[in-house]
């Protein structure tokens, strides 16, 4: 299984991790200074709840931060993979409502935490291409390059759930 698709072009992060909105935070697991020089991101106690959708040793977050992890693939999901994001989606939208300090990351911190961050923002009551714009004005332009996470998010993931394991071809 691929953890993580390699784009020609696709910069490293400039920043380990980026707010979204207060309290909902979203990156990954190493980032690119403004010297060009590449660090390790790792969670230790800034926030309460951190959700992992790719994890790495030594990276965190430290004992009883409560950690989530749902490992999936930077690919087309099934529909049980998707069904966890939403569901993750809605504990992490819960979450930041009830004022708990929230990190939802992957490996580079576009992909998979840009489709877990857009539609616990949908949760929350944004249209998708509202959510979209603005998880890639707070984080990164490079936000959602996997187009089909971010049709994920347009078509709606209830929908995309019931779509993902049918067999058109």
């Amino acid at each position: 299984m691929r953890t993580r698709q390699q784009k020609r072009g696709t910069p490293e992060p400039q920043a380990p991790w980026n707010e979204i909105l207060p309290g909902l935070w979203m990156g990954g697991h190493s980032w690119r200074d403004s010297q060009g020089e590449v660090h390790q991101a790792v969670v230790d106690r800034e926030f309460a709840l951190v959700i992992s959708l790719f994890t790495r040793p030594g990276h965190g977050p430290a004992p009883g931060v409560e950690h989530r992890v749902a490992e999936i693939p930077d690919d087309p999901l099934t529909s049980a993979q998707l069904a966890v994001v939403h569901q993750l989606a809605q504990y992490t939208a819960q979450a930041i409502g009830e004022g708990q300090r929230t990190l939802v990351r992957c490996c580079a911190g576009f992909n998979r935490s840009g489709l877990l961050v857009g539609q616990a923002l949908i949760e929350q009551g944004y249209a998708p291409a509202t959510a979209i714009d603005l998880i890639r004005q707070r984080r990164s332009p490079w936000a959602l390059n996997n187009g089909i996470f971010e049709e994920y998010l347009t078509t709606g993931l209830d929908l995309a759930i019931l779509l993902a394991d049918l067999d058109i071809g």
